[in-house]
């Protein structure tokens, strides 16, 4: 192929073949790179290799410490008003703990007012009321019927004026109401101790509730607890039964590709290899971690997911160096050196970028984020340290296995590529014409990623319990059963006044409430101190529009009428879910802002270019829109039920894919580099990038779909929604707009390209 540098054509002609083509892209790189690549091949190939095998086998020792102590994903929001309405409650009401669940209590034969039914209502609150952890319980009457009034406070020292709700009965509701089911009761329970704590003794709280019920009612009675944390520690213990299910669907595939892409099974084994040993030492290290700090389970999905997929990537591009530089005549060790000095540095260039892109969910005010964050920079530094050592040492070790189990079309003298040195493909020719109208082409891929990205104008987003992952589970039907019978929403309402006894006059409030059709019960208490309390029963649940518009409603009322300047703090499922929706969104323009800028340098130092990094962002973020347009259209406006976007995913999507767009960036832009650095001419570096690359970043992006894509196999509705986003952004990157939109920017913009003004400084005269 013959490239005129002066008009900027292109014509038709043989492309170069021989031993230089070979050795095309194998010249520079990192010479501390070149020399860990030579050692991992030669003299230190079995040490590493016997100390991954120690680390990998070690954290398989580990992993079952790790499901054990497992939990929930946080859902406070250091700051917030619900976390300061819980510390208010938890200070004022010692006795109403840190949250309050629901113990909701059923029977298939026994109506609420029967004797046993009660007994064991009467069993149950008196065996938790003797857990440290448990303090007051409070039955939830009928709707429609008076609550049952606390006793009197009885301020003490220890109680600091508490009522001692522990002692206060049910209520036996009327049997046929035409409300709540009567074979239901509900009492409510506070819980002591901060989140971590409350998750951990939620199976005991449970057992010690259960057992209680059925010695008391012959097991005639049954409950369970019922609270946001219960429902998304049940969700947490699905996550572990879904990752494996994920993992044997997933990891066959890629191996497929891999073998497809490669053209032999020995070389596909050598990435499976380095990402499982990647997989299982990431693992390790949060079996380790998690005897320090909370470890969740979605820190550890995302882990393994970014692990595998990026433990694929990374050794598949040193391997294709590793493999050329062979059929340069290079030595296997020499070779080793040598992809590691090249694709190696890409790689290391690359792992940078992702954990560049993690850091900025440290700054959000979510915990839950720094959850990611974590799990991000794991992965990158994981699959780098497996990549860089382990993946050459077994090139030269496995050097003569490489070409086991080879395709029939893969074969010497079968078949010819681009990348072979003979013929021209079809995509070859495409590329030329690209290269001679290039203003069509990045006029069309724009207007496809901007179709696409249309639907984001009418996205919704909010936080839901996910009922199809809970369903079959007693959560799952404990919630359900909470909605019908008209109590789905327990808020608890503030109301500090410090420097007077007095409580606070809320007749007008409470009665405004209970005149309200979602409302089914108001209750007030007083700790005779400096703080009264209202327990607020409503009928939307907590994860719906409705909450939201409720909880909206209640503040609004209670600045109409309560009186003037009286502080209002709300705490409660709809709540907390309410202000970690908001900490996520409000999160997002920092992060935005900080990804958006750190990798404008990033890209601008690496190709001392201005225009390359203004390019590279803004196509990003289009790629990200056009990525969320379709998750829009196939979740919310083409699935059955019409469902929302889980408002933590743009946080989650926009920095995997960020990270992920930046390393196919490096990939072709790159080699254009290399190549136009060499020869000036600007079309020919163009074509040249796009042969070098096009197998390598379609391969990889491949790979990366399947995996991020598997987790659509998941019960987890924001998990399969997280994986349809990822997985289209990958697509999209690497399809339309790496292999056509970045050439044809490229072609465009000629020497503009590798523009970068200079700072003149004025000199002392």
């Amino acid at each position: 192929m013959r490239v005129s540098a002066r008009r900027d054509t292109v014509t038709a002609g043989p492309s170069p073949a021989g031993p230089r083509a070979w050795q095309d892209g194998l010249a520079g790189g990192s010479g501390l790179l070149d020399r860990l690549g030579r050692w991992a091949a030669g003299p230190g190939g079995r040490l590493i290799v016997v100390v991954w095998l120690l680390l990998a086998g070690g954290a398989a020792l580990l992993l079952p410490g790790l499901t054990q102590r497992l939990a929930p994903p946080s859902l406070e929001v250091p700051g917030s008003p619900s976390a300061a309405a819980a510390a208010v409650v938890a200070r004022g009401f010692p006795e109403l703990g840190s949250e309050q669940v629901m113990l909701a209590f059923g029977s298939p034969t026994l109506n609420a007012d029967d004797p046993r039914y009660q007994r064991a209502i009467a069993a149950t609150v008196e065996a938790l009321a003797a857990r440290p952890d448990i303090g007051a319980m409070l039955p939830l009457p009928e709707p429609g019927t008076p609550p049952p009034s606390p006793p009197p406070p009885s301020p003490s020292p220890d109680t600091g004026g508490t009522p001692p709700l522990a002692e206060t009965r049910a209520t036996p509701p009327p049997a046929e109401s035409g409300g709540r089911h009567p074979r239901h009761a509900y009492v409510l329970a506070g819980v002591h101790g901060d989140e971590l704590a409350r998750q951990r003794n939620l199976p005991a709280q449970l057992a010690t509730a259960r057992r209680a019920a059925q010695e008391a009612s012959a097991g005639a009675v049954t409950v369970t607890i019922l609270g946001v944390s219960r429902a998304f520690a049940q969700l947490a213990h699905a996550d572990l039964a879904d990752l494996r299910s994920m993992e044997a669907m997933t990891v066959p595939v890629a191996a497929l590709l891999l073998v497809l892409g490669l053209g032999a099974v020995g070389a596909a084994a050598v990435p499976l290899v380095v990402g499982g040993a990647a997989i299982l030492t990431g693992m390790g290290a949060l079996a380790v971690a998690a005897t320090l700090a909370p470890v969740d389970s979605t820190m550890l999905t995302y882990t393994v997911t970014m692990s595998l997929g990026l433990g694929l990537d990374y050794t598949l591009l040193i391997l294709l160096r590793y493999r050329q530089a062979r059929r340069a005549g290079l030595a296997p060790a020499v070779a080793a050196g040598r992809a590691a000095a090249t694709a190696g540095s890409t790689v290391t260039w690359c792992a940078a970028a992702i954990a560049v892109t993690s850091c900025p969910l440290l700054v959000v005010g979510v915990p839950w984020a720094h959850s990611l964050a974590l799990a991000g920079m794991l992965a990158a530094f994981v699959t780098l340290a497996a990549a860089l050592t382990l993946g050459p040492a077994l090139l030269s070790q496995l050097d003569h296995r490489l070409e086991w189990g080879t395709l029939p079309w893969h074969r010497p003298g079968r078949g010819t590529g681009p990348w072979r040195g003979g013929g021209r493909v079809r995509w070859v020719r495409g590329a030329e014409r690209m290269m001679r109208r290039p203003g069509r082409y990045a006029l069309a891929t724009v207007a496809v990623l901007a179709l696409a990205a249309l639907p984001v104008l009418h996205l919704r987003m909010g936080l839901h319990y996910d009922r199809p992952a809970l369903a079959g589970t007693d959560i799952g039907a404990g919630l359900a059963g909470l909605e019908r019978d008209g109590v789905a929403g327990l808020t608890t309402v503030a109301l500090p006044h410090p420097g007077r006894a007095t409580p606070v006059d809320t007749f007008a409030f409470q009665q405004a409430l209970k005149t309200d059709p979602r409302v089914t019960m108001a209750t007030v208490l007083d700790n005779g101190r400096d703080l009264t309390v209202m327990l607020v029963a409503d009928r939307c649940p907590p994860d719906g529009a409705a909450a939201a518009g409720f909880q909206r409603d209640l503040r609004a009322l209670a600045a109409r009428l309560l009186p003037a300047g009286q502080p209002v703090l709300a705490v409660g499922p709809a709540a907390r879910l309410g202000d970690l929706a908001a900490g996520a969104v409000n999160g997002l323009w920092q992060v935005l802002a900080v990804v958006l800028l750190a990798s404008f340098v990033l890209l601008m130092v690496t190709f001392r270019s201005l225009l390359i990094p203004v390019k590279a962002v803004a196509m990003n973020v289009l790629c990200v829109c056009a990525a969320f347009g379709l998750l829009t259209v196939v979740f919310q406006d083409l699935g059955g039920g019409g469902a929302d976007i889980n408002a933590l995913l743009p946080l989650i999507v926009f920095t995997i894919v960020f990270g992920l767009s930046l390393d196919y960036e490096v990939f072709l832009v790159h080699r254009i580099a290399e190549h136009y650095r060499r020869g000036g001419d600007n079309t020919a570096a163009v074509l040249h990038g796009l042969r070098h690359t096009a197998r390598p970043i379609t391969l990889a992006a491949a790979i990366m779909a399947v995996t991020f894509g598997g987790l659509m196999l998941t019960r987890r509705l924001d998990f399969q929604q997280g994986g349809f986003a990822v997985a289209a952004a990958i697509v999209l990157d690497a399809t339309i707009i790496r292999m056509v939109l970045v050439p044809s920017l490229m072609r465009l913009l000629g020497r503009g390209n590798w523009w970068l003004p200079r700072l003149s400084v004025p000199r002392r005269r």
